[in-house]
């Protein structure tokens, strides 16, 4: 049996069960509009599937804004300041660690959810989705008094101060060919994740980064929205409002 059957037959169990899979896609390292931004529009917006951009903000401005203008679908999230490391020789790269002055950091975290408010005005943008997914606690302790709602990193959610709302599969093989991976480990940890879901709360958290996808990773993507989209197993659902 194709690991995509056994995709499809685990969300006919939820179906069964009178459930909804829930699934949700997150983009990284939003900046500007480019061709490989409109080929993710026209899998998402175009088809009316929610999704969510996580946005640099030192690097986006006005053309970003007025591109997204016409595909309400897509939310959006603040993705640290500037989407550069700070970490030390042998360290995994982090913006969001304490490198430097809390206060620093807090400041540029302040001026990046007020610059994607007053870009995106009528759009939810009170997500931190750190560069990296990586974060240090006691900023994290943070975010609340700054405005934040919500917070989005990889891997599965922990109790702390804020709400988490993660991403769970990751369609990049970084590590390996920097492209998309193979089907098989990818359909594996979807299918597990939501077993470990029927069991609890959450969601399906899948991440994407339109600005390297190779035909491989739009393929996989391509397939796994029309999976979702026409399972009456699944859905593909919005991050919450607060």
């Amino acid at each position: 049996m194709s690991t995509w059957a056994t995709l499809k037959d685990e969300l006919t169990v939820w179906a069964d069960e009178g459930r909804t899979a829930p699934f949700w896609l997150r983009d990284d390292d939003a900046v500007e509009p480019t061709p490989v931004l409109e080929r993710l529009i026209s899998l998402t917006a175009d088809q009316a599937i929610p999704a969510t951009l996580a946005v640099i903000p030192e690097h986006t401005g006005e053309a970003l804004a007025q591109r997204l203008s016409s595909a309400p679908g897509l939310s959006v999230a603040v993705h640290g300041w500037s989407h550069r490391s700070y970490s030390g020789p042998g360290e995994k790269k982090q913006e969001l660690g304490l490198h430097r002055p809390i206060r620093d950091v807090l400041d540029e975290l302040s001026a990046g959810l007020d610059k994607l408010r007053s870009l995106y005005p009528d759009r939810r943008v009170s997500m931190l989705v750190p560069p990296w997914n990586r974060i240090a606690p006691e900023i994290a302790a943070e975010l609340p008094r700054l405005g934040y709602a919500s917070l989005s990193t990889f891997g599965s959610e922990k109790a702390g101060p804020i709400r988490m709302f993660n991403t769970h599969v990751d369609l990049m093989d970084w590590h390996g060919t920097r492209g998309g991976r193979d089907d098989e480990p990818l359909l594996t940890e979807i299918t597990a994740r939501l077993r470990a879901l029927r069991e609890g709360n959450g969601v399906m958290g899948f991440l994407t980064h339109h600005l390297v996808h190779d035909e491989k990773a739009w393929t996989f993507l391509a397939r796994l929205i029309d999976t979702v989209e026409n399972h009456a197993g699944a859905a593909w659902v919005d991050p919450p409002v607060s």
